[in-house]
């Protein structure tokens, strides 16, 4: 049944996530996108896009918006993709839960441990390739971004990067900005 692979795939994706919700989208890809064939990959950058732009962690948005998007693409009606929505997302954060809670037990008593630190030490790495394999899929050449966006990219970055110009007011000035242009 749909419901068990929902719960059963997105439960994997955050159990082997670290690193939050960017991390997990080449994951969500490979699971929705390239075994299952449940999307296509342009619909899964339009629901990643359309995640980002809703209030919230963009792994669960995005679990949240394909558990809908699947089971309602199967021709169930709306009540059920609600609950395919649910499914995938009480599956994705499941596992962080169990997990925070085993550690939050173990924390205090293992702290001071080298092989602790080291490991902690060791996902650090781990998280910045997941994020940038998740940076890497949404710049393909379907989904590449023209270069007047890449000039406002490289504009708002360095304002941020090497003045005190507030970043909110940067982003609503690009914001302005790509409405003119565009």
């Amino acid at each position: 049944m749909i419901f068990w692979e929902l719960f059963w795939h997105f439960f994997i994706i955050g159990l082997f996530t670290i690193g939050g919700g960017y991390a997990m989208l080449p994951l969500i890809r490979h699971e929705v996108v390239a075994e299952h064939r449940w999307i296509t990959d342009q619909m899964f950058t339009d629901m990643v896009a359309i995640s980002q732009m809703t209030p919230g962690p963009i792994g669960i948005n995005t679990a949240t918006y394909i558990g809908y998007s699947v089971v309602h693409g199967m021709g169930y009606g709306q009540f059920l993709s609600v609950l395919g929505s649910f499914t995938a997302t009480f599956a994705v954060v499941l596992p962080s839960f169990l997990i925070v809670l085993a550690i939050c037990r173990v924390y205090t008593r293992f702290n001071h441990s080298t092989i602790f630190t080291g490991t902690m030490s060791w996902l650090r790495p781990c998280v910045a390739g997941l994020i940038g394999a998740a940076a890497v899929i949404l710049i393909t050449p379907e989904n590449f971004i023209d270069w007047k966006s890449w000039v406002i990219f490289v504009a708002s970055f360095l304002v941020t990067m090497f003045t005190k110009f507030n970043p909110i007011l940067t982003l609503l000035v690009c914001a302005g900005i790509g409405l003119l242009v565009y």
